[in-house]
């Protein structure tokens, strides 16, 4: 079963036992779906799907920020809440142990690079965790190779 239809099959089972936070965040994450395959003008593979609910997720953690700074912390505790029921659908996330050893493989295989091609480490330690069909956040990569490369 594909993400996707993980998701219509739980908004049924939400709109039968009338759980009305769960259905809105499963509507909201169905129509991103429905617009990104318009979009592409075919259907979504599960990498795609990912790619997607990645992006809500971004989206909320945005929210988050801004709500805590605007001194509203009942919407940021929505995000939250949405944040977690997105997750559920998505792969296992690395730990930062393994960002980091990802990152110290790919800087192994392109020799000794300088800060200045962050970039292509980045784009390397990327493709290797997208290739492993394991979920990382761009930020922590970038992090860790800022750290690894600054050593």
């Amino acid at each position: 079963m594909t993400i996707a239809e993980q998701i219509q099959k739980d908004m049924v089972t939400a709109m039968r036992t009338k759980e009305t936070t769960l259905l809105s965040t499963l509507r909201m994450m169905k129509a991103a779906l429905q617009m990104k395959a318009l979009d592409k003008r075919a259907p979504l593979d599960d990498q795609e799907t990912i790619a997607v609910l990645n992006t809500l997720l971004k989206q909320r953690r945005e929210s988050i920020d801004a709500f805590t700074k605007g001194n509203r912390p009942e919407l940021a505790e929505k995000e939250a809440a949405e944040i977690v029921m997105i997750e559920a659908y998505m792969p296992q996330a690395a730990g930062a142990e393994e960002i980091t050893r990802v990152v110290k493989e790919s800087i192994a295989e392109m020799g000794s690079p300088t800060l200045k091609e962050m970039g292509a480490v980045m784009k390397t330690a990327m493709a290797k965790f997208a290739a492993g069909k394991i979920r990382v956040e761009g930020k922590m990569v970038s992090e860790a190779v800022k750290r690894e490369l600054t050593v």
